[in-house]
């Protein structure tokens, strides 16, 4: 999950769908609907039933990895990456995407390594979390896509890669939107303990950092990141079914040790890769973000949802947004508000 702003915060821990829809509305139609009209209340899309899941997905070797995802929208309308996190996969986008379709854009959805069937090329590449590590693979998709400028938004794991890329490589990102706002790792940071009731938020790191604790996700990690869902959003009545879609993407023979590195990595208990040490450096100053950007927070959020702990690291055109009522997973939870800053990035 994202790495928390403050103490408060941690309390609370914690073109399928492109044709589907056209197949309603028609995609003229859809194009010039304004989108409340493309999404009911409470976030929820008035899209047929029927858009469960993607229908297909495609695969392309990008850096080390074979980089499995899925696409909305018409191929030549302005890129727009959309990045999860964990416990989550691409279907957090799943109603997000047809919106941002309807707009114009082409949607792409990446499976993180050790997610979905994003798989590494080799046996021997080490299965490394770490935050350099996986903006690196982002930017290597873009490469393999042949796209030269992207806006990129995601949350957790995801939102912390597309602020790092957005950061580090401002030429290659058009816009930014970020959940939880600027959520980078600094390692000697990271270090520093925190008060008994905000640590309680991190037990899941703590017993990651166990072999215990890679024995019990290993065995049971079906119901252990349904836990973190609840934990995470304790206002989201999700079904069996939308989590089953989900968890599906756990099977892959890397998630255990790209989960488990990643936060063993955070706590200074696992190393790196020496290629990605220069980034990690860079990394650790904060950098400032210069490029367009919307922050959302969240209920998630607790006391940092002002967002005030990070808007100085923002010094191009810059809005932050807080969504009440919303736990962790801001695009499952409330899509037409994150596809709505997505689009209205774009003309910052």
């Amino acid at each position: 999950m994202g790495e928390e702003i403050n103490n408060d915060r941690r309390h609370f821990l914690g073109t399928a769908l492109m044709t589907v829809a056209a197949r309603r509305f028609g995609l003229a139609s859809l194009a010039n609907m304004p989108i409340n009209e493309l999404s009911g209340g409470d976030g929820i899309m008035t899209v047929p039933s029927g858009r469960s899941s993607f229908d297909s997905l495609k695969q392309i070797d990008a850096g080390v990895l074979n980089v499995g995802y899925a696409e909305a929208g018409a191929a030549s309308g302005p890129p727009v990456i959309l990045l999860h996190g964990w416990p989550y996969d691409i279907h957090a986008f799943v109603d997000v995407a047809p919106i941002l379709a309807a707009k114009g854009y082409r949607v792409i959805m990446p499976y993180l390594r050790g997610s979905g069937t994003t798989r590494f090329l080799s046996n021997e590449t080490l299965r490394n979390g770490e935050q350099a590590a996986i903006a690196v693979d982002t930017i290597a998709l873009m490469d393999a896509l042949k796209i030269q400028k992207a806006i990129v938004a995601g949350f957790d794991w995801g939102s912390r890669t597309a602020g790092i890329m957005a950061a580090l490589w401002p030429e290659r990102v058009k816009a930014l939107v970020a959940v939880s706002g600027y959520i980078s790792v600094n390692l000697v940071a990271n270090q520093q303990p925190l008060p008994p009731k905000a640590e309680l938020g991190w037990w899941y790191q703590y017993y990651f950092a166990t072999e215990r604790g890679v024995l019990g996700y290993t065995k049971n990690t079906y119901d252990f990141n349904k836990l973190i869902w609840q934990l995470a959003s304790p206002k989201w009545k999700f079904d069996d079914a939308t989590y089953d879609r989900t968890a599906q993407s756990f099977n892959n023979p890397d998630h255990v040790k790209i989960v488990i590195h990643n936060y063993r990595w955070r706590l200074s208990l696992a190393d790196g890769e020496a290629k990605y040490s220069a980034l990690e450096q860079r990394i650790f100053t904060r950098p400032v973000i210069t490029v367009p950007s919307i922050t959302i927070a969240s209920d998630f959020d607790g006391a940092a949802a002002d967002g005030k702990g990070y808007a100085d690291r923002f010094t191009g055109k810059y809005s932050h947004r807080v969504l009440n009522d919303i736990g962790h997973n801001v695009p499952q939870e409330a899509p037409k508000a994150f596809a709505q800053a997505v689009i209205d990035v774009d003309s910052y």
